[in-house]
């Protein structure tokens, strides 16, 4: 039997979030959640994928409410532990984030700051909105793996990037810029694909550099692959950007910016609630920033399935 619900948050902190700028600064949030007389338990993660079990467990144990203090690898494991546990409709569980990572992309979308004193007082109006997710079955090695996404996911050059980022983070070697530093270093070494795209049953065939499937419109620190993408329109918004030379993808960077990158003549748009992909040869997946394995790769969308706080202007 389930316990009585907790009234209190739990707050799920992951200290190595923003190259351990997370551990760093946790004094000052917790500090400020008492100043606001939020009434909360912490959590801390001590390896990949542990956020997933501790969310699983303390629902479990009552907690209806839960902070994300991290980034946005962080909020995905929150996620993924809302949909892995089978105590309660998962938009019985209320989330919210005060973002401390590199690409802060998910905050974005709800104009919720990065300053720490202005996010709980964001989180305190208690403000929800029912976002959709996506759920993703894809291979990491030989093995057939399934997840959940908030954001973004993408898929070849976008995966690559995400690879070599995710290798920088993890040895300490991070900043706000990282993610473009690493366009530029794998435009070298990476060749586009021959890929089959099913969008809603509707097949087709592409020579494809990247490809960005969006819940919501940023990722990589806030550019706008899918600037089409809202997170409760009941579809996914896919940006498909076709073989193209480095250096029309060099002088193409600053639509990625200001949010023309679907005016490109190289690039379609398409949008749809079920997805198939497969590739020759396999292409890397990323997922709310995090590389986590390769094509082929199967997308399926869950209307208004999370519950998030926003910020309400």
């Amino acid at each position: 039997m389930d316990r009585k619900p907790n009234d209190q948050w739990l707050v799920v902190v992951n200290p190595n979030a923003g190259i351990g700028k997370c551990g760093r600064d946790w004094s000052k949030i917790s500090k400020l959640l008492n100043q606001h007389q939020i009434n909360y338990h912490p959590v801390f993660t001590e390896s990949p994928m542990h956020a997933v079990d501790l969310v699983v467990y303390h629902i479990g144990k009552g907690f209806r409410k839960i902070i994300t203090v991290g980034g946005d690898g962080t909020m995905n494991e929150v996620v993924n532990g809302i949909f892995k546990q089978k105590h309660l409709p998962t938009t019985d569980i209320i989330t919210g984030m005060i973002s401390v990572g590199i690409g802060n992309d998910w905050v974005r979308t709800y104009n919720i700051p990065i300053d720490y004193e202005k996010a709980i007082k964001i989180l305190k109006n208690e403000t929800t909105f029912l976002q959709d997710a996506g759920i993703i079955k894809y291979h990491c090695a030989s093995n057939r793996v399934k997840r959940y996404f908030v954001n973004m996911a993408g898929l070849g050059f976008d995966g690559l990037v995400a690879q070599k980022t995710n290798f920088d983070k993890n040895r300490g070697r991070g900043n706000p810029f990282i993610y473009i530093k690493n366009i530029f270093a794998s435009l070298f070494s990476y060749k586009s694909a021959d890929v089959t795209i099913s969008v809603d049953n509707n097949r087709k065939k592409y020579r494809i550099f990247s490809i960005g499937i969006g819940i919501g419109r940023y990722n990589g620190g806030g550019l706008e692959q899918v600037p089409s993408a809202r997170p409760d329109n009941g579809v996914f918004n896919i940006t498909l950007i076709k073989e193209m030379s480095k250096w029309s993808v060099m002088i193409s960077l600053r639509r990625l910016f200001n949010g023309t990158i679907g005016q490109h003549k190289k690039v379609e748009t398409l949008a749809g609630k079920h997805i198939r992909i497969h590739s020759k040869p396999s292409i890397l997946l990323e997922a709310d920033g995090e590389s986590i394995g390769h094509s082929p790769v199967e997308l399926q969308i869950v209307p208004k399935s999370v519950k998030v706080l926003i910020n309400h202007l």
